[in-house]
């Protein structure tokens, strides 16, 4: 029998899953969620061999859960669920450790067999996602830039984010105006709107 741990923070979609795939003999939900904080703590109590995780749950990043997860409990598999498949989404689950990544309009038969595959140590890329991350290329932005858009979108100001990663307003401002330049945007707003499409934030 496959555990499975279910971390969605939208009630109909992950008790929906919970459901569906409890249809099947092999595969049984021992653990349902809608708090990414949890999910660490519950993988480990209930013995999970495999997480489905929601790329997006509210205010956090479903990617850095699992990359909290795969470092507290290697042996788990992971699979990132999407309502979007963003190309730099797909980049960065892998880099955190996820084995599996689907869009939410998979049908519950591929689900199950997505997660014998990845349970027995194989994986799954959603191919139409694959194909797009494979022609959007890499993200031109480099870490600094990408941090101070993400600041920059939480609404913080450039004093604020001077104070919190410790570098002169002058430097954050050189790293907006780059990440700006860099993808071809008319501003702030433009350059974190197309970052944020594209999944790199």
């Amino acid at each position: 029998m496959i555990r499975i741990l279910i971390a969605d923070d939208e009630q109909l979609i992950r008790d929906a899953l919970a459901t569906l795939i409890g249809l099947e003999e092999d595969l049984d939900v021992v653990s349902v969620t809608g708090v990414p904080s949890e999910v660490v703590g519950l993988a480990n109590t209930h013995r999970c061999d495999v997480a489905l995780l929601d790329i997006d749950m509210a205010g956090t990043d479903g990617i850095e859960i699992a990359r909290r997860l795969c470092a507290a409990e290697p042996g788990i598999s992971i699979i990132m669920l999407t309502s979007f498949g963003k190309p730099g989404y797909l980049k960065r689950a892998v880099a955190a450790g996820a084995r599996g990544f689907v869009t939410k309009d998979i049908s519950a038969g591929q689900l199950a067999r997505v997660i014998r595959e990845v349970h027995a140590g194989g994986r799954y890329l959603d191919p139409q996602v694959a194909a797009d991350a494979m022609f959007a290329g890499e993200c031109p932005l480099g870490p600094r830039e990408l941090e101070v858009l993400r600041l920059a979108e939480s609404g913080r100001t450039v004093a604020e984010m001077s104070k919190l990663i410790h570098l002169t307003e002058g430097t954050i401002r050189n790293y907006l105006s780059a990440a700006i330049t860099k993808l071809g945007a008319d501003n702030k707003l433009g350059a974190i709107s197309i970052a944020r499409n594209m999944g790199w934030l």
